[in-house]
């Protein structure tokens, strides 16, 4: 499903260069759980920036489905990251005067769905991350759970290729963080593929395998027993 083949991205800060990436090479395929970690400045944020078509490589190649992405236009890239990629952050980014409900049907908008047909599809994908319940809530009314929550349906809500979520339980505590592995770890039964970065060994271990950057460089690639 993805390949990333020497991909490597360069920062220009006047006349500093700042490798973030340093030619990193690796393949996911479709139906995996993996989890990208190192600590800050290791170069994930940017390997996830660069996987969910956020940005260019400087170099390198990164395939999504058989189709090289590195240099085709913004258009191009946007459209493919509104239909193949749902994101997942750590702060949520839900808009906070517009209900649950509203909030998922924000990709929706995007690509042009009808009303009805984006509340339904909105209202299913909540229903999947057990938030049926709270469709005409606002963020404000919600728990930090509840709200990533939101955030997943919201991913969900296009039935996207790929799943990228950046540090998802950063903001909640063990608990609660623990629960949303699970939502994790059941949409990927289901056989969704998922990408999660983040710099805790703990939860990098709930993933099948885990992918550790160091200095912009692949330091270890294995499979989770």
């Amino acid at each position: 499903m993805i390949e990333v083949k020497e991909m490597q991205k360069t920062f220009y800060m006047g006349t500093i260069e700042v490798h973030a990436l340093r030619g990193g090479s690796f393949v996911v395929e479709e139906g995996e759980f993996v989890a990208i970690m190192g600590p800050s400045g290791s170069g994930k944020s940017t390997l996830m920036h660069l996987m969910g078509c956020l940005d260019y490589p400087t170099a390198g190649e990164y395939w999504i489905e058989g189709r090289e992405i590195s240099s085709i236009s913004d258009d191009r890239l946007a459209e493919i990251r509104n239909q193949k990629i749902g994101f997942v952050f750590q702060q949520f980014n839900l808009l906070s005067r517009t209900t649950i409900l509203q909030n998922v049907e924000v990709p929706l908008i995007y690509r042009g769905v009808g009303l009805r047909r984006r509340r339904q599809m909105a209202r299913e994908a909540l229903e999947r991350v057990g938030l049926g319940h709270r469709l005409t809530h606002q963020p404000n009314e919600i728990s930090g759970g509840q709200k990533q929550r939101v955030a997943i349906a919201r991913a969900l809500v296009n039935n996207p290729a790929i799943i990228l979520a950046d540090e998802p339980t950063g903001n909640l505590d063990s608990v609660t963080g623990g629960e949303i592995m699970d939502i994790f770890e059941n949409l990927n039964k289901q056989g969704h593929t998922i990408i999660l970065v983040t710099h805790e060994e703990e939860i990098a271990r709930e993933a099948r395998r885990i992918i550790e950057l160091r200095d912009g460089e692949v330091l270890r690639d294995e499979v989770v027993a």
